[in-house]
């Protein structure tokens, strides 16, 4: 069973960073994409960030282009969202999910953990 626990968010003032942390287990980690997923209040699923069994990624939200890396230790089964240069419209949970060809909501993602971002 895919399980997966996000942890790191918080209250953070505009322009704070936060680093996001998403343990994995129940699947061979290394071997799949991962990615973080963001809902803001009132909207749907977004995907923010993906990255490839290799380590290599793509920032697939042009909003956070610049200041989000994501990345991954297969060595640990843990993803990482690092995001640097937060405003109020980062304010969202965000979770960690198993990329898959099939539509965002189907895939599998933790529980997440809530980034607010305020003065």
């Amino acid at each position: 069973e895919v399980q997966l626990v996000e942890s790191g968010g918080g209250l953070v003032h505009p322009g704070g960073s936060l680093r996001l942390s998403c343990a994995a287990s129940g699947f061979t980690f290394s071997r799949y994409a991962m990615s973080c997923v963001r809902q803001a209040p009132g909207k749907g699923l977004e995907r923010v960030s993906t990255v490839n069994s290799f380590g290599g990624s793509t920032i697939d939200l042009d909003s956070v282009k610049g200041r989000f890396t994501i990345s991954r230790d297969s060595a640990t089964n843990t993803l990482y969202l690092q995001m640097t240069s937060l405003n109020p419209e980062d304010t969202a949970v965000y979770y960690c999910a198993k990329y898959d060809k099939s539509s965002i909501s189907s895939w599998p993602r933790g529980q997440g953990t809530q980034v607010t971002v305020s003065s």
